[in-house]
């Protein structure tokens, strides 16, 4: 069985969570896959309760044609990923897989200075999202001590931060890959409106924090939301900077507390 992340659209077009070209394993996410839904998406209307003047949030437009696995929690579960510390660890042991409530993004490695931004939104984030029950979860790629690197400059707390240096989850994942998704996406173009947040990030910045394995440099990263093992909502970044606005995360995530 597959699951609709919003109602929507029935279209044959590509996945939202196709999977990315730069490996031959398997991804979990088929590159057609078919949105099937019984309302239409309007633009007047929010497909979340609780606000019905609001336009529609991103779950509801960017992954209106993701069709993906049931079980997708449990195919993420076994992947064994590095804590900051240096300490090994399952993706089942982030959160709590009957009844937590999880956002996991996925940065890109940890010597991009978009992520820097991104892992600072998370951090000024932490406090709003815990009082709302919500366990926020950065995963970046490198080893722990490219992470260290990150959580003691910006900073970020490290019981937050993850690595996952062979990129693992995200080839699971299906997250893009590529030097035209890195450098020339036209989504990218969306972090030349944040400058002063990434001047902000970039403060205590340093180069070093990027991978040994310079091919990770061509990672991109995605957002993902959990209700214990269910897929509440999916996002990939088209391109380099191009993150989840974490205002509708929230949004979402109140919304399935309220449920």
């Amino acid at each position: 069985m597959a699951k609709l992340l919003s109602q929507g659209i029935l279209t044959p077009s590509a996945s939202l969570l196709s999977p990315s070209t730069h490996s031959k394993k398997k991804s979990l996410f088929p590159p057609q896959s078919f949105a099937i839904s019984t309302k239409p998406i309007t633009k007047s209307k929010s497909l979340l309760p609780g606000n019905p003047s609001r336009p529609p949030p991103l779950a509801a437009t960017a992954a209106a044609a993701a069709v993906v696995p049931d079980d997708v929690a449990d195919l993420l579960a076994e992947v064994s990923i590095f804590t900051a510390a240096g300490e090994p660890v399952k993706f089942k042991d982030l959160w709590d897989q009957q009844e937590g409530t999880a956002v996991v993004a996925l940065l890109r490695h940890f010597g991009c200075f978009c992520c820097w931004e991104l892992a600072l939104a998370l951090r000024e984030s932490k406090e709003k999202f815990e009082s709302a029950g919500v366990k926020l979860i950065a995963v970046g790629i490198g080893t722990p001590d490219k992470a260290q690197l990150l959580a003691e400059r910006l900073p970020f707390p490290l019981d937050s931060l993850y690595c996952d240096p062979d990129r693992k989850a995200y080839e699971l994942l299906g997250l893009y890959f590529g030097f035209r998704r890195t450098f020339l996406n036209p989504a990218s173009t969306k972090v030349f409106s944040r400058f002063e947040e990434l001047k902000k990030a970039m403060e205590n910045y340093t180069i070093k924090a990027t991978p040994d394995d310079t091919s990770s440099v061509l990672q991109q990263g995605g957002m993902f939301v959990f209700k214990g093992k269910q897929l509440l909502y999916a996002r990939k970044d088209e391109g380099t900077g191009d993150h989840a606005p974490l205002d509708d995360i929230f949004e979402i995530c109140c919304n399935v507390s309220s449920a």
